[in-house]
């Protein structure tokens, strides 16, 4: 087990890092004057000091990193990392246990969005802005904003960025080095947050509200601040601002990067899952609105074009923003919600779901089924925007799709089998490894995953990691060979 130790001097190194994210609900607690300033100070000094120690201990063992180190590297800093995160949560919120606190952390890191808290208004302004700031960094990915500020990182840095990143096609890079490949990534992220925080406020959100919901816009995450989400402010310009803001977040960053460069739209035409995505998002918008239009829950068809607009692209792209508690519309409408969080959002976006890609491919996969069992002899190739998709990606899609629906039914028996009925077992698996945040019926948009027992909530903590870390990054630790020399 000698080859561990190389992973723990940059855990160290991660651990100190982070502990600066504890420096904005500082600022924010101290501004308002709500009472948090120590705990957080605490928390801050137990994450860097922890960080310290690691690295002290183990920097003799620093270097380049394998495939395996990177995995478990990952791992341990979306679990460790979410520990620390949960201290302020538990040092300011009296009766919190810390099986409701860490998967708080566990579903802001993830950019879930599922809570367990109730009385977000009057929550202290450093916790809202805490649980924001959680799920901004964990929305690109904390390795990738630590590989970004700290280029000693790069040593087996794209080991990391591999076990990492989400989508199936992981190899592509848009610059010669990771580093400025993350520095990039980060940059557009960090630009298109202030202009949506910068929108908000315009549109009539206090700085306060701008700041927490400009965060978990872009981070695709979707805790607010309020018990009521987007519902608070019953605004149609806020729900556009938002609207939009989600639609730019649900497609890869790397095509953004691209179209930065460029300074063309050229590659926004030129992306499949962009098209499919646009697709799919316009055509489920018009026909839920005309469909709760017709059943007579909005009087009129521009009312529930507002309002399903606005749900459908919130847990479509796996933000879980909510105006309204789409949980009572007709079954279709919520169930179809509910379905597009599964896969709607790009690879390289910062939502979950098994992503638009690995969907165009297992449709083209079928579809090529199709086409040799009419034609038994015809070599016919898979091709997404032109390129043939080698064998291997498409086998691995194949796969990855079939441990999530194993996931997805094994874990949803495990909810039924402790007592939940088969709606609110099922949607709180699918919100949780999907990373949507709000399911249905008890664990809908009016409620949230407090009624849980501690059992259940591990259960949904582990499916939140799960979704995240895309199955296999995760799976591989628990496996006999992972671990064998």
């Amino acid at each position: 087990m000698s080859w561990l130790l190389a992973v723990f001097p940059i855990l160290g190194i991660i651990a100190m890092a982070m502990s600066l994210s504890h420096l904005l609900p500082i600022a924010i607690s101290v501004i308002f004057a709500d009472g948090s300033t120590q705990n957080f100070a605490l928390s801050m000094a137990i994450n860097f000091t922890v960080g310290v120690v690691l690295w002290l201990a183990t920097r003799r063992h620093q270097r380049e990193l394998s495939l395996r180190e990177g995995i478990l590297l990952v791992v341990l800093v979306w679990t460790g990392g979410a520990l620390f995160a949960a201290i302020p949560l538990m040092l300011t919120l009296p009766g919190l246990s810390f099986t409701d606190a860490y998967f708080e952390a566990v579903s802001g890191l993830t950019a879930t969005g599922a809570t367990v808290l109730h009385g977000l208004d009057n929550l202290p302004p450093s916790i809202n802005v805490w649980r924001a700031e959680l799920q901004w960094v964990g929305g690109m990915g904390v390795i990738v904003l630590v590989v970004a500020i700290l280029p000693m990182l790069g040593v087996g840095g794209r080991q990391i960025s591999k076990s990492e990143i989400p989508g199936p096609m992981k190899e592509d890079q848009l610059t010669p080095r990771l580093t400025q490949t993350a520095k990039g990534l980060w940059l557009i992220y960090a630009g298109l947050t202030l202009a949506c925080l910068l929108s908000y406020h315009l549109a009539g959100m206090s700085w306060l509200d701008a700041l927490i919901h400009s965060f978990t816009t872009l981070s695709l995450g979707g805790f607010s601040s309020h018990d009521a989400s987007f519902g608070y402010f019953n605004s149609a310009v806020i729900e556009t601002v938002a609207i939009v803001f989600m639609l730019i977040a649900g497609m890869s960053f790397a095509t953004h990067f691209l179209a930065l460069r460029k300074v063309r739209l050229t590659p926004y035409l030129r992306d499949t899952e962009v098209r499919y995505f646009g697709l799919v998002v316009g055509t489920s918008v018009l026909g839920i609105a005309l469909f709760l239009w017709l059943a007579g829950d909005y009087p009129k068809f521009t009312t529930a074009l507002r309002y399903a607009a606005f749900n459908i692209v919130s847990v479509g792209t796996t933000t879980g923003y909510s105006t309204s508690d789409y949980s009572l519309w007709p079954v279709f409408a919520p169930m179809w919600v509910l379905f597009l969080g599964t896969f709607l959002s790009c690879s390289g976006s910062t939502g979950g779901g098994i992503k638009m890609m690995r969907a165009i491919i297992l449709y083209r996969q079928v579809y090529r089924e199709f086409k040799k069992l009419a034609h038994p002899n015809a070599m016919v190739p898979l091709k997404v925007a032109g390129q043939v998709v080698p064998n291997q990606v498409v086998f691995g899609v194949l796969a990855f799709f079939f441990m999530w629906v194993a996931m997805l039914v094994s874990m949803t028996l495990i909810l039924g089998s402790s007592g939940l009925d088969v709606l609110t077992a099922f949607s709180a698996v699918v919100a949780s490894l999907n990373n949507i945040g709000p399911g249905l019926h008890q664990v809908g948009p009016a409620t949230n995953f407090a009624i849980l027992t501690d059992f259940q909530t591990w259960v949904c903590t582990f499916a939140m990691l799960l979704g995240r870390l895309e199955l296999f990054t995760f799976l591989i630790i628990f496996t006999p060979a992972f671990w064998r020399k």
